[in-house]
């Protein structure tokens, strides 16, 4: 599947998302700085979330309205209050899109209703993600799939009859270029809670690609869905943790997004194909094995033992496997030390 003008799968190199999320603090400024450090650290794509409060939930302090969980990087907060710190104003959105376009960088975004589909319509949004809470919104995901654009869908807690859900929703709306990422729908998660092995379950379960999105600190563990077949690694990213933020916790800094989108294609170089014995780089290498030499000055007739036949390096004699066979066996001429043992001197 093609993301704008880039080439997103088997066979590509990790398409490395770089998450806004709310780390732009509520500062323009702070938010174009951003997408300029996404792009110094070699990330693919800047994503975006485009919502409002009230798009999002109510403006209530009451029941599952108010964050009361002691765990929660949000604790203490209304729903209503901590989305109206997090969203990025909507009028800031083609100017972060023309800065990352600029950049070299696909920008995109997570739209979380309708008329969020609408508003990135109008800015040419080449691709839509569907966040991992709202996976079992089916009719955002069709309106989002109806546009034929690539849609990636995050499936955090969903089971796999909501995976399947949202699949069918997607497909039968229209998208023909659908990618899912394993996702783990904490603030941080462990890697411990990751389970990056369901990744090629999935790709074979519901024939699309996968990627991760990815809330674990560092970049282990996205490293590591690489080389179980992710082709796609999203990552929350902020300027520095110390800024503070909504999401800034668990985000990568500059430095590490740069070592992420080094470190996954390398992973990726390295998968290969399966296969055994010496390739091409290794050719030289062959004549630097053991093998067997002679490892004193012998005349004709004398008898190889333990101290004259060596197993050592080069590997210009015979192989180490028919040093037993050869001990007792006579040489039939003069050898000088260092002489590398072959058949036609025995006997």
């Amino acid at each position: 599947m093609f993301i704008d003008r880039i080439e997103v799968g088997a066979g590509h190199r990790p398409f490395v998302i770089a998450e806004m999320s709310g780390n732009h603090n509520q500062s323009l400024d702070r938010a174009l700085a951003l997408v300029d450090a996404a792009a110094d650290a070699g990330a693919h794509a800047l994503k975006l979330q485009t919502y409002t409060a009230d798009t999002m939930t109510l403006d209530l302090s009451t029941d599952g309205f108010f964050i009361d969980d002691p765990e929660s990087l949000w604790q203490g907060q209304s729903l209503h209050a901590l989305y109206q710190k997090a969203y990025t104003p909507w009028e800031w959105h083609e100017p972060i899109f023309e800065r990352a376009k600029a950049r070299g960088m696909v920008a995109f975004s997570s739209p979380f209703d309708e008329t969020a589909v609408d508003f990135l319509e109008g800015l040419g949004a080449p691709c839509y993600k569907i966040a991992s809470f709202e996976v079992t919104d089916l009719p955002l995901i069709r309106k989002a799939a109806a546009t034929g654009k690539p849609l990636i869908i995050s499936t955090g807690m969903a089971t796999v009859v909501e995976i399947g859900e949202a699949v069918e929703a997607a497909r039968s709306a229209g998208c023909r270029d659908l990618m899912l990422l394993k996702c783990t729908s904490t603030y941080p998660a462990t890697p411990e809670n990751t389970n990056i092995l369901t990744i090629p379950h999935m790709r074979d379960l519901f024939g699309c690609e996968i990627g991760i999105s990815d809330h674990t600190m560092g970049i282990g563990v996205s490293v590591a869905a690489v080389a179980l077949g992710a082709s796609v690694i999203e990552k929350h990213f902020t300027l520095a943790r110390a800024d503070g933020g909504v999401d800034a916790t668990f985000s990568l800094e500059p430095h590490e997004l740069a070592a992420l989108v080094v470190e996954s294609e390398r992973a990726f170089q390295s998968l290969g194909e399966v296969r055994y014995g010496s390739i091409d780089a290794e050719r030289t290498s062959l004549s630097h094995r053991r093998s067997l030499y002679i490892g004193e000055d012998m005349k004709a007739g004398d008898i190889l033992t333990e101290k004259n036949l060596r197993r050592i390096r080069p590997g210009l004699g015979l192989a180490p496997k028919f040093y037993d066979e050869l001990l007792g066996r006579r040489v039939n001429r003069d050898l000088a030390k260092g002489t590398p043992v072959s058949w036609d001197i025995i006997g």
